[in-house]
């Protein structure tokens, strides 16, 4: 008789996640051509996070929205017209050998932002040039130092009514609304709120919002599947960070976030604590509605130039980790994207279960990251943006050559950049591939 879910091990969850990232059930394949094909990338996959060596070295092409301006168009075009961002995407995809796929999940829908009035990011054609490959975030305190005890306690009802109508102006009047946490009296107290035609007009723009959130989400799928049916594995199963990253990021800023260190610490460190679970649980839901096990987790503000190590060991480390066991024990693989440089963490970060995550690096110095993780963890990254970007293909070859011969030896790497290209040579993502192919294979 098969366990239920909450019987199993962490390692027997895993595992469970893994066969069917392998079997794709569900997923009809263009060809059984595709499905051979699909397995033995995702077999590739699972052979480096578990610190084998596979047929070869698996590639993760750095591409960001560099589909948008393959097939002509921009990014502010993707964001606005759902029909060109599909068949970008797809044209990306069949004209590129490819080991795994990143849909177009971070090409945000631009029309939904702009009926909410969204403050925290410009972006092509409202606050950035047109033309312009990535978005620019607008880092603001919209969380006050007097909000940590809304925070901490009833995050839901501080995000509904004080968050919301701080990023988006459509939204201010939902700071009108009355707690839904008066349902515990009289619930039908909490109606008299949504008399107001200020709060009726603020969610009749978050219905409009949400339909027309459905329509991209709608081009997104349509990428997903057809990825899928051609034999091409997503890579991304789910989103998560570090607590600290979610405070500082995206709620009291960074200028705030450092004097809280010193001033609040405690108050900090509580609404660390409070947000963690729930990051585990978002993450997890993401994930157990895909095929990937890989929760993709971008890290801004642990680097070494930030704060101290005594710093990142009070602050930073102990909920991040946390964040990470709760993936890792429901059988989940983390892939934190350690930005910035990473040297003076590598001891630290190695308390985590072996085998157990994929860390991609940015500037990290990869042979060192080899010497204190290799055998332990996964990891990835490091092939210089710069030269993906700016440098010929056979400078970009040479790169990932040298980035191969010092982490591959044993297995448990995954050549990647160390960030995307959202505007180059074709030739220089292909030119990885090449390399992997070339000086990558472990076996004829």
């Amino acid at each position: 008789m098969d366990k239920k879910w909450e019987e199993m091990t962490p390692q027997e969850k895993r595992e469970a996640r893994f066969k069917k990232w392998l079997e794709a059930p569900g997923v009809k394949f263009s060809s059984k051509q595709a499905q051979k094909a699909y397995r033995e990338r995702v077999q590739r996959f699972i052979d480096v996070i578990n610190l084998k060596e596979p047929d070869r070295v698996p590639v993760s092409i750095p591409a960001g929205f560099f589909p948008a301006f393959y097939s002509g168009g921009t990014l502010e075009k993707a964001m606005y017209d759902y029909r060109y961002l599909e068949q970008s995407w797809k044209k990306f995809m069949q004209d590129f050998e490819l080991d795994s796929f990143g849909g177009p999940g971070l090409v945000l829908p631009g029309k939904a932002m702009d009926l909410i009035g969204y403050r925290l990011h410009k972006w092509p054609g409202n606050g950035l040039p047109s033309d312009s490959a990535m978005y620019q975030y607008i880092e603001g305190e919209y969380m006050k130092l007097e909000d940590y005890e809304s925070l901490i306690r009833d995050p839901s009802d501080f995000w509904m009514r004080t968050y919301l109508p701080r990023i988006a102006s459509a939204l201010e009047p939902l700071q009108y609304m009355s707690p839904l946490s008066a349902m515990i009296g009289i619930p039908l107290t909490v109606l008299g709120s949504f008399a107001r035609p200020d709060v009726q007009k603020a969610f009749k723009t978050l219905i409009a919002a949400g339909k027309e959130t459905a329509r991209w989400q709608r081009a997104v799928r349509n990428v997903s599947i057809a990825a899928l049916k051609a034999g091409i594995p997503s890579f991304g199963g789910g989103l998560s960070g570090a607590p600290f990253d979610m405070i500082a990021d995206m709620h009291r800023g960074t200028a705030a976030a450092i004097m809280d260190m010193y001033r609040r610490p405690e108050l900090l460190i509580e609404a660390m604590e409070r947000i963690t679970p729930i990051a585990i649980k978002i993450a997890v839901d993401g994930a157990n509605n895909s095929l990937s096990p890989i929760i993709s987790m971008p890290l801004h503000k642990g680097d070494d130039n930030f704060m101290s190590d005594k710093q990142y060991e009070k602050f930073y480390w102990p909920t991040f980790k946390k964040v990470l066991m709760g993936l890792i024990n429901e059988g989940l693989v983390p892939m934190p994207f350690a930005e910035g440089s990473y040297m003076r963490r590598l001891e630290i970060i190695k308390d985590l279960p072996r085998g157990s995550v994929i860390w991609y690096f940015e500037r990290t110095d990869l042979a060192t990251a080899k010497k204190v993780l290799g055998g332990h963890a996964c990891i990835a990254g490091n092939v210089p943006v710069s030269i993906i970007c700016t440098g010929t293909p056979q400078e970009v070859k040479e790169m990932c050559r040298r980035q191969i011969e010092i982490a591959a030896p044993g297995g448990g790497y995954i050549l990647a950049g160390a960030a995307s290209m959202n505007k180059g040579n074709p030739a220089n993502l292909r030119a990885m591939m090449e390399a992997a192919k070339e000086y990558g294979v472990y076996r004829k």
